[in-house]
C-alpha cells in the first residue's frame, strides 16, 4: 500500500509540532511549579530548607499530572502516548522545577 508523500510529511511535521509544544508545556510547568513551590515552601532556614518542603514536592507532582489536562484542552491526542513519552515529561517538568526552586532558592531577588 503506497501512501501520499505530501501526507506523510504533512503527519511528520503535525507530529513534530505536538513533540514541541508538549516540552514546551513541561518546561513552563517546571518554571510555574518551582515559582510557586519557592514562594509557598515558607522562609527558608539557614541551610536553605523550606518549612513546607513536602508542599513543594506536592507541587510539583501536580504540574506533572495537570499536563494531562492541558494536552486535552490544546487539542494534544494523549491516547498516542507511551511510558517513555510520559516519562519524557515528567522529567522535563522535574529538571525545570528543580532549577527554578534552586535559583530562587540561593539567590535573593525575592
Amino acid at each position: 500500500m503506497s501512501s501520499d508523500p505530501t501526507e506523510k510529511r504533512m503527519q511528520k511535521k503535525e507530529q513534530h509540532i505536538n513533540r514541541v509544544k508538549r516540552t514546551l508545556i513541561a518546561c513552563i510547568m517546571g518554571l510555574v511549579t518551582g515559582i510557586l513551590s519557592f514562594i509557598l515552601g515558607g522562609v527558608p532556614d539557614a541551610s536553605g530548607v523550606q518549612p513546607n518542603t513536602l508542599l513543594t514536592i506536592l507541587l510539583l507532582l501536580a504540574g506533572i499530572v495537570f499536563q494531562k489536562h492541558i494536552f486535552t484542552i490544546i487539542g494534544i491526542d494523549i491516547t498516542e502516548l507511551g511510558k517513555k513519552d510520559w516519562f519524557y515529561q515528567g522529567f522535563m517538568t522535574f529538571a525545570l522545577w528543580f532549577i527554578t526552586w534552586t535559583i530562587l532558592l540561593t539567590t535573593s531577588i525575592f
